[in-house]
């Protein structure tokens, strides 16, 4: 008999700190967060690398991350901050190098995972179209 462990999801409660899905309500978190996974990164660790192929969005739930452009400094990102919604919609190369400056918890999703989850849910899609274009503005 295989046994499996519980993958690792988001609370509704982390997702709602979270500017991009301020708009969505609880049953559109509890979507939103099955389709995540809980990802870890030590202290010192490169999350993303600028340039390079992006796949992934993550929030972070615990820990801090410096955010590097062309090698300066550009802020420091902690829990309710997420990146890679870039990549997560085209799939481009990340703009941005992120590195661990704690360990760091964070939820991801995959495009092959949101792709699906906006498709059969126009109400999200929508919410979260109109958040990215506030982010824009």
């Amino acid at each position: 008999m295989w046994l499996t462990a519980p993958v690792a999801r988001p609370s509704v409660e982390t997702l709602k700190k979270v500017p991009l899905f301020a708009g969505l309500d609880r049953r559109e978190l509890e979507q939103i967060a099955g389709s995540m996974q809980e990802r870890h990164f030590p202290a010192g660790s490169t999350v993303v690398r600028e340039g390079a192929s992006g796949a992934g969005f993550f929030v972070v739930d615990e820990g801090e991350a410096e955010v590097t452009i062309g090698g300066e400094p550009r802020r420091t990102i902690g829990p309710g901050h997420y990146f890679g919604e870039i990549a997560l919609l085209t799939g481009s190369e990340r703009t941005a190098t992120i590195t661990a400056k704690t360990d760091m918890l964070c939820y991801g999703m995959t495009p092959w995972e949101f792709r699906p989850l906006v498709e059969s849910n126009s109400e999200i899609a929508w919410k979260l179209l109109t958040a990215m274009a506030e982010k824009l503005r």
